[in-house]
């Protein structure tokens, strides 16, 4: 009798503890999704459907809203170039170069070197109104404002010292009796590290491309301040849809659709290796 009882406890506080669980995640999903679905319901609403008084539940889609941000004086080619070529260069380049470092620090025999590797991390952490004016300056004095590789440059003054530390955690994961069996059997230390090591940290790779991605992607603050006419991305497009005289509710959810989905499918695309990157070097950060 006691016996069936003591099984029987742990057997309702677990289904106590998932029944919790699946309420958190159902409120969690929420959170995040319904202000999406609501984003992308309003992009193919018409003018009056999306600044009614009271939600429009039940609506005859249209694709108005796309067309003129294609179309006119507003054409948003542009602006989604700019955003295309600056983030995807600044995440490419963070990523190679964060790859080489993180490499070397991993396997440096320095004494204290994660001092080394917080310090690195730390200028991540500095407030942007602090790197900004020191950064315009110099830019000025170089002529990189208003000019695509500026806002790459940029964009990895924050990007690269993030794939430093996470790729240094990846390669720290990785034995190094791996390696050694590689250079034992005749590879040398590039190759050992193309060959052997780089394809053990697939998951570190995609897990650090795809946040930078996404860190330069989503900027607004480095845009505002380093691109002009010429250069500017999709989240200052977006801004400039609020004026003193009324917000386009329409085309500001369809440029905020443009600007989220792309990310959405990327981290879809890639999430068996976001999800198994970010469970294991990230939390080493050595």
């Amino acid at each position: 009798m006691s016996t069936t009882t003591a099984d029987a406890r742990p057997t309702r506080k677990s289904t106590g503890t998932n029944v919790l669980v699946g309420v958190l995640v159902v409120i969690a999903l929420l959170w995040t999704l319904v202000p999406l679905v609501w984003m992308l319901a309003g992009s193919f609403k018409n003018s009056s459907d999306v600044t009614a008084s009271s939600p429009v539940w039940f609506f005859e889609p249209t694709l108005d809203n796309y067309t003129s941000l294609f179309s006119g004086p507003n054409n948003l080619t542009p602006y989604l170039w700019h955003s295309l070529v600056a983030a995807g260069c600044a995440a490419i380049f963070s990523l190679v170069l964060g790859t080489l470092a993180g490499y070397g620090l991993a396997n440096s025999t320095m004494r204290n070197k994660h001092h080394l590797s917080f310090w690195i991390i730390s200028t991540r952490m500095a407030p942007i109104a602090a790197v900004i004016l020191p950064l315009f300056l110099m830019f000025r004095l170089a002529g990189l404002i208003d000019t695509l590789p500026g806002l790459i440059l940029a964009y990895m003054t924050f990007n690269l010292p993030f794939a430093i530390w996470l790729m240094s955690a990846f390669f720290s994961d990785i034995p190094p009796s791996i390696e050694e069996s590689a250079l034992v059997a005749g590879c040398s230390r590039w190759q050992a590290f193309w060959h052997v090591v780089l394809p053990l940290s697939k998951a570190g790779l995609v897990t650090t491309g795809v946040l930078c991605l996404v860190f330069a992607w989503n900027d607004y603050a480095f845009a505002t301040v380093f691109a002009g006419p010429s250069s500017q991305t999709l989240p200052i497009a977006a801004s400039q849809l609020v004026t003193q005289t009324g917000i386009d509710w329409g085309q500001l959810t369809a440029i905020g659709t443009i600007v989220v989905l792309p990310m959405i499918l990327a981290g879809l695309a890639v999430r068996r290796w976001l999800v198994t990157g970010l469970t294991l070097g990230a939390v080493t950060g050595e």
